[in-house]
């Protein structure tokens, strides 16, 4: 079947409350249905998603975030949504995108993704001779100025630089393995992969019905096409670029299908730089015994043109978030949203280059330790929205301050502890005497 042509259809969210309503007391009294969405961001949301999954992976009780219902991906949320339905927990994860060490057995190498497209440059050099000519003959006999002339050779330009055929290939081999399948159709969790179709603009839900005969590295190459650094992906005679063009997160996907718990991972956001930084409990545990602080960024426009375009982009790409937090709390009103990402305030996240892979560890901690102090100073707001669905706050995982992910750190002095913890309650206490509206979500 052309999943290019597919009749699916979602349905539409009147039909969906109704079905659910109607089955909402024995799926309660069951076990809860829960799912996870993944939005994209480069290699560097990759590294965020892997850090914030480890510490929700250990921070939290009664929950497995490789026996979920469902679990969604784009982009570069398409590589860890992928490999979690596979069963990789998000520490073999970590081991495999982030450690890179002699231990690990499956390892991520940039260098897939640097692979110039010489393909690419191929098919549009053979075109650029007649276009040329045609140019020319336009400028010259056919009444047509220069600028316009040059327009002609547009087709001649390639549509990426790089080839992104080495995450096929790598995919297809790691999911391969012994327990793992390339296949959706052979997982045990729902697994849905979202692309934009370029000739139409629509999003191609790889791994729906009607889309699950396209094998997951495929699927997962489509997904992170991002046009101008890739070219378009071919799959059954037609071409797919990064499914983060149509929406950020796509989780209307699984709660279509009814779900009790939905988790939505985002780790692009705005920079507030009119606010104090924020900081992590470990930073703020440490502030006593650490070298140096973190800087706040007085003016964005004193980063210049890139740091200026990154903003642009994430503002973008997060106003659309907001829209569709908006639509699915209104849509899905049976569903219990958590949503997690960096702090506005963080520069950290902020000045990382959105396509580095060299400061991964130092990220993925970070990550990780941030997640884990968000999660201490909304913990009576979160533990009574997880309760419902027999999820529950690991507090002593959560106040252990030795914890780590990658990288061992200073040690905390008493008084730089005792002040963050202080902080921690009194922000706690701020979330928890706000107005809690009946289906608000928790922004952890």
């Amino acid at each position: 079947m052309n999943p290019a042509k597919s009749s699916h259809r979602p349905r539409s969210p009147r039909a969906t409350r109704t079905a659910r309503t109607a089955n909402i007391t024995p799926r309660r009294s069951a076990k809860p249905r829960i799912a996870l969405a993944l939005a994209g961001g480069g290699p560097l949301g990759a590294i965020y998603e892997i850090g914030a999954l480890c510490a929700l992976d250990e921070s939290l009780l009664g929950i497995s975030f490789t026996w979920l219902d469902h679990y969604v991906g784009v982009s570069a949320g398409g590589f860890i949504a992928a490999g979690l339905a596979n069963g990789m927990t998000p520490r073999e994860l970590c081991a495999a995108f982030i450690e890179n060490g002699d231990q690990a057995s499956e390892v991520f190498d940039p260098a897939w993704l640097m692979v110039p497209a010489y393909g690419e440059f191929l098919r549009r050099g053979i075109m650029l001779p007649g276009l040329a000519m045609s140019a020319a003959w336009q400028a010259t006999f056919g009444r047509k100025s220069f600028v316009q002339a040059l327009e002609a050779l547009g087709p001649a330009l390639p549509t990426g630089l790089f080839s992104n055929d080495e995450i096929d290939t790598r995919l297809s081999r790691l999911f391969s393995a012994p327990g793992r399948t390339n296949d959706f159709r052979q997982l045990r969790a729902r697994l849905t992969l979202v692309a934009t179709h370029l000739d139409s603009g629509d999003a191609a839900p790889f791994g729906s019905p009607g889309w699950d005969h396209i094998p997951i590295s495929k699927a997962v190459q489509a997904s992170s096409a991002l046009p101008g650094l890739f070219p378009p992906v071919e799959i059954d005679q037609q071409y797919y670029v990064d499914g983060a063009l149509k929406k950020t997160l796509h989780a209307g996907v699984a709660m279509e299908e009814g779900i009790d718990l939905m988790f939505c991972l985002n780790p692009l956001v705005p920079f507030n730089s009119t606010r104090a930084p924020a900081l992590s409990m470990d930073q703020r545990v440490m502030r006593r015994g650490l070298p140096r602080e973190k800087q706040a960024i007085p003016r964005l426009v004193n980063g210049g043109l890139p740091t200026v375009m990154s903003q642009t982009f994430r503002s973008m790409i997060h106003s659309r978030l907001e829209l569709g937090m908006k639509h699915y709390e209104h849509a899905y009103p049976d569903t219990d949203i958590v949503l997690l990402e960096p702090d506005h305030r963080d520069t950290e996240m902020f000045l990382a280059n959105t396509f580095s892979y060299s400061q991964r560890r130092e990220l993925a901690e970070h990550a990780y330790q941030n997640t884990r102090q968000m999660l201490r100073s909304r913990k009576t707001t979160l533990s009574a929205k997880l309760a419902p669905h027999g999820v529950s706050l690991n507090l002593e995982a959560l106040e252990d301050p030795k914890r780590h992910l990658v990288a061992a750190k200073p040690a905390a002095t008493r008084v730089g502890r005792a002040i963050a913890v202080l902080e921690d309650v009194m922000e706690d206490l701020s979330h928890a005497l706000q107005p809690h509206p009946a289906q608000r979500r928790v922004a952890a």
